[in-house]
């Protein structure tokens, strides 16, 4: 498995953001992460990116445990945190090619090219990211979580102030890059999961209260959109 969560749980203080869910993701799937604000979405991706760890339970990345291997684990993980963050006086090129030499790349001339090409940043790549408009600083997000070829892509809101052109580019080199990567991705907007998606986890409250496919997600309540199945979902603690 890509992605193993076992029991997993994060308290910050007396607050439980994570009530001891688990999951598991094979390689090669694109699985939309969905829930209300504060469902514990972004704690989870924080904890699979090493960023923060968890209370109690275990995950692991391509076999690695996060909490003895947690430098190994970032070296095969792509991350887009929900805000971007980014060196405003640095261009484009610069930047990226910072992050590669950070994250080890030996070929980094290739891996910038490579990482502009997917993320269609051509025309603007000699701009200061200041200059960028919201949505090209998210490409820049984009291209910094792909400089380093990671096994594992993990996106929180990653279309988030992209013109509707530019969701649909995004959302096509996502889905692309689910074909040889393991994606984990969290929006709130329920066309992109019908876009990307082979899988939807929903969680609520700090506990997943579905795991299905797609299409069979959709067939719990054929009758509803995907948006009434989340609303209807959500508004109270259930399973699927």
């Amino acid at each position: 498995m890509s992605i193993q969560v076992n029991n997993l749980s994060k308290k910050y203080g007396h607050q439980l953001a994570l009530d001891s869910i688990s999951f598991s993701i094979p390689s090669g799937e694109v699985v939309g992460f969905l829930g209300p604000n504060g469902a514990g979405k972004s704690t989870t991706m924080k904890i699979l990116t090493g960023y923060i760890p968890a209370s109690s339970g275990d995950a692991s990345v391509c076999g690695l445990d996060l909490a003895e291997q947690s430098l190994e684990v970032r070296k095969l993980v792509g991350y887009l945190p929900e805000h971007n963050p980014l060196y405003l006086d640095m261009y484009i090129s610069e930047y990226l090619l910072f992050a590669a030499g950070i994250a080890g790349v030996k070929n980094t001339k290739k891996a910038l090219e490579m990482a502009i090409e997917l993320t269609q940043l051509g025309p603007e790549r000699n701009k200061k990211i200041g200059q960028l408009s919201k949505g090209y600083r998210q490409r820049v997000g984009l291209a910094q979580a792909l400089i380093h070829d990671p096994k594992v892509l993990i996106l929180d809101e990653p279309t988030s102030g992209l013109d509707p052109n530019q969701v649909v580019e995004i959302r096509n080199v996502i889905k692309n890059l689910g074909s040889e990567k393991t994606v984990l991705l969290s929006t709130h907007i329920m066309q992109e999961v019908e876009a990307m998606c082979n899988r939807v986890i929903l969680i609520n409250k700090g506990k997943i209260i579905a795991d299905n496919t797609l299409e069979g997600l959709k067939e719990t309540a054929p009758s509803d959109s995907l948006e009434t199945i989340f609303r209807n979902l959500t508004s109270h603690v259930g399973s699927i």
